[in-house]
């Protein structure tokens, strides 16, 4: 238990990966679909953003002059946390305009009526 307090950030992490994960899963909405892709985007990057934090460490600007590399924290996982940002962005926008095209056509955003509709679109042909 000590552990996982110690650690409770990245407890938190695995625990929004999992709802993430679970609502993509389980959820035939893709509205819902599409916020649970983001709320996994988001344990990931609590995650590495915690993996990248030393405590008693400072973010490597430097001010005064170079000090040993000791005295800072890794900058790598906090480019990979704002690069995976930007994707993900990019990726929510690219889904919700094909949500919109989608309900569009189909006036539902339910993938087992879409499913259905689109089976009926391809006998008709």
């Amino acid at each position: 238990m000590e552990n996982l307090i110690a650690n409770s950030t990245e407890a938190v992490a695995v625990i929004l990966f999992g709802i993430g994960f679970t609502m993509l899963l389980f959820h035939r909405n893709l509205f819902r679909k599409l916020i649970g892709l983001n709320v996994m985007d988001t344990g990931v990057f609590l995650f590495l953003a915690s993996m990248g934090y030393i405590e008693g460490r400072k973010a490597p600007i430097i001010v005064d002059g170079v000090r040993s590399t000791e005295a800072y924290i890794n900058p790598v996982p906090a480019s990979l946390v704002l690069t995976g940002i930007v994707v993900s962005v990019s990726v929510t926008a690219i889904m919700l305009s094909l949500t919109v095209r989608l309900y569009r056509r189909y006036h539902t955003l339910n993938l087992d009526e879409i499913y259905k509709m689109a089976d009926h679109s391809e006998d008709d042909r």
